[in-house]
């Protein structure tokens, strides 16, 4: 039996009772949890702070002095013990709410003291509340590393007892208890090639490191370790689907391709060429092509979705676009017959069924009858191209020879919906498989989320595109910007307003869409201004008339909250205001200001915040205002949120639960974790070579083996 799966109650000093509270609050059940849970900072506690030198904004200090005064005040229960210490150049008050006995007994006047703590102030002087005291000569409180680790806990854990320093003690127990047993994890060939030292020795030091080298060290292991059983996980799940499945041969290009291509009245940009020639390769290949494309608001995505149908087609088979809204939809479902419309006979009907180049559109206002007429189609093969949301899903619909699913913004379907197209064809081979999102994703997060699919990005905008100027403005110049939207309404143009909140909220005074509206009503009033307003507790029958009436050019001002992020293609709108744009990140003020900027007028972002904003949010502000590279923002995003918050705007949950690396930090250690990972499977795909059966165990034994986002089911 492995010595890290012991429960954690049966670690001297822990028990029944304290193992439940590590459970609730840390996720603690075994040593290996305890052993994983790292230090998120590190004090110097070789370092003798002066008393007169302490400020309050000092995170943790350590002085040394005597105790020169003890007093016991307050009642009973909401008693408090002040223990007055003193060096050469000042006195300081230590204040204790619990534990006041035993810590009356033990600090003694005149006796001189270890004194570790975090400042705070309290009438006006300093002090420091519930510090911890040892005498000059103890060794215990570093455990012979001159850096302390400061461990994550939780009100209820220190309120119970098990503060840092009960911590540190419990750590150093169980080090002492399983030193020995730590087994490496990783073959010795490649902690050798990889520089990186062994598993035991990188354990202890990270918890009680001799110094700052020997820390590093320690650190880079751990996280190399962490991101390479990642890495590996989830590149050996692709490596095995290719050993597995076979994908549908796509040879040709097809007679619909190629007169699409020549008729289009513009050039492809030079990355929209480049991405259909991967996709063709893939699905030229034999494999299943399981391919993500990345491209910002406006980049040509729509184009390279029909290109790619047009090569199935070509094939003998059927594509389906599905996208998460009936706007989205429509939308595309009207670029796609732009398209086409001047090439084939796309409309297609019962009585159009032979020779016709069938493209449909299925949403749920779908009527009974066009539904019965689509689904004959698809099984007949009649219809080629059915653009649709989740109506596509349903089990009725089914293909005669489905070999293309394209999901549009695939973050908006869970991975069991999108499942379900992997059983729409007769066929026994999956459809190649492309999804796309107009959300830059980071490099990292990327290589996180998605293992080993193949990622596109089309990382250049057509030709003609204004960039979107972005300006910053507070509630002072709130009159101007309402002449300005009304000089462009004069134009012609139309105008986004967005609000973060729906309904008044007591805990934040943020413009919110209901009171906004008013506003805007009331500022510019009907009938020489016409104003929509959509938001997410709307019926989908009233979104949507609201919606159509904006992107038909009936309503000048839509003010609406987020929900319009994804998908409104309204060329004719120039202005897009954001209130409270300290509320949003980075990723999606960059969305919704991609709503605007797709016709040839010059087109307007305003960031409207209140005077007074923090240091982060007006960080996220001006770099709006300094850039529209979409990926950019994302990887500042990432760095400033963390990758939870970027990834839960795509996907239900990490992949992994990282202990120590960082995706948002730790992009270069990634990187080497992934080129390792990809050598060893290079010429091992299913790590069965004996040199990598230990990596095998490991990944076996891999709490955390993540969820292969790679392949749509």
């Amino acid at each position: 039996m492995d010595i890290l799966n012991t429960e954690i109650q049966f670690l001297p000093g822990v028990g029944p009772k304290r193992a439940s509270l590590l459970a609730k609050e840390l996720n603690i059940i075994t040593y290996r949890d305890m052993l994983y849970t790292f230090p998120f900072r590190y004090v110097d506690r070789t370092n003798i702070q002066n008393i007169a030198d302490i400020v309050p904004t000092m995170a943790y200090v350590q002085i040394k002095g005597k105790v020169v005064a003890k007093t016991i005040a307050g009642e009973r229960r909401k008693s408090r013990l002040v223990i007055t210490v003193a060096d050469a150049t000042g006195r300081l008050d230590l204040v204790f709410f619990q534990g006041i006995k035993w810590m009356n007994d033990r600090a003694r006047i005149g006796d001189e003291y270890i004194v570790f703590g975090k400042p705070s102030v309290f009438g006006g002087e300093i002090n420091m509340v519930h510090p911890e005291l040892e005498s000059p000569g103890a060794k215990a409180a570093t455990y012979g590393s001159s850096l302390t680790g400061v461990y994550p806990s939780t009100e209820r854990l220190k309120n119970s007892g098990i503060t840092n320093k009960v911590f540190t003690k419990l750590m150093a127990t169980l080090l002492g208890i399983v030193g020995n047993g730590i087994q490496e994890n990783i073959p010795e060939y490649i902690v050798r090639k990889s520089g990186i030292i062994p598993r035991r020795e990188a354990l202890k030091s990270i918890h009680f490191p001799p110094g700052t080298a020997e820390l590093g060290k320690a650190s880079f292991r751990l996280k190399f370790e962490e991101l390479f059983l990642l890495q590996l996980s989830l590149l050996k799940q692709r490596y095995s689907r290719m050993y597995e499945e076979d994908g549908i041969r796509m040879p040709a290009v097809g007679e619909a391709f190629n007169k699409c291509y020549n008729a289009l009245p513009f050039d492809l940009t030079g990355a929209q060429k480049r991405v259909i020639r991967e996709i063709r390769d893939d699905m030229k290949s034999g494999r299943q092509m399981n391919r993500l494309l990345q491209g910002d608001v406006g980049s040509g995505k729509t184009l390279v979705a029909l290109m790619t149908a047009l090569i199935a087609i070509g094939n003998g088979y059927q594509a389906c676009i599905m996208a998460p809204t009936e706007v989205l939809a429509q939308q595309h479902f009207g670029n796609l017959k732009k398209y086409l419309a001047p090439l084939f006979p796309v409309d297609w009907t019962e009585n159009e069924a032979e020779g016709g180049f069938g493209i449909a559109l299925l949403t749920g206002s779908s009527k009974a009858k066009q539904r019965r007429m689509i689904d004959k189609g698809l099984r007949e093969g009649h219809i080629k191209i059915i653009v649709g949301t989740h109506a596509l899903i349903e089990d009725n619909v089914v293909f005669r020879s489905l070999g293309l699913a394209v999901i549009d913004e695939q973050h908006r379907f869970g991975v069991a919906q999108r499942s379900k197209l992997w059983n729409k064809t007769e066929g026994s081979a999956p459809p190649h498989v492309l999804v796309m999102t107009a959300t830059p994703i980071p490099r990292t997060l990327a290589m996180t989320l998605y293992g080993d699919l193949e990622v596109s990005v089309i990382d250049e905008l057509p030709p003609g595109r204004k960039p979107v100027r972005t300006i910053h403005a507070t509630e002072t110049k709130r009159a101007a910007m309402y002449n300005f939207i009304q000089q462009q309404i004069a134009l012609g143009r139309q105008v986004f307003i967005v609000y973060p909140l729906i309904f008044e909220s007591e805990k934040m005074d943020y413009a919110n869409l209901e009171k906004g509206y008013e506003a805007i009503v009331e500022a510019f009033p009907f009938p020489k201004y016409r104003t929509a307003i959509v938001h997410g507790k709307q019926s989908n029958e009233e979104k949507n008339r609201n919606m159509k009436a904006f992107v038909e050019g009936r309503a000048d001002i839509l003010v609406a909250t987020s929900v319009i992020e994804v998908g409104v293609d309204v060329p004719n709108a120039t202005v897009m205001v954001i209130e409270s744009a300290e509320r949003f990140g980075l990723s999606q003020l960059h969305q919704l200001r991609g709503r605007v900027g797709r016709g040839s007028e010059s087109s307007y972002c305003i960031l409207m915040t209140d005077f007074r904003i923090s240091r982060e949010s007006k960080k996220r502000i001006d770099l709006m205002c300094s850039t529209e590279d979409g990926f950019v923002l994302a990887e500042e995003d990432m760095k400033m949120r963390g990758p939870g918050d970027i990834e839960g705007t795509m996907q239900s949950g990490m992949p992994v639960d990282l202990k120590i690396a960082s995706l948002g930090k730790d992009g270069d250690i990634l990187e080497f974790a992934r080129k390792t990972a990809r050598e060893v499977l290079s010429t091992d795909p299913l790590l069965q070579m004996e040199s990598n059966a230990l990596l095998l165990r490991s990944l076996a034994t891999y709490r955390d083996t993540p969820a292969d986002y790679s392949k749509i089911s």
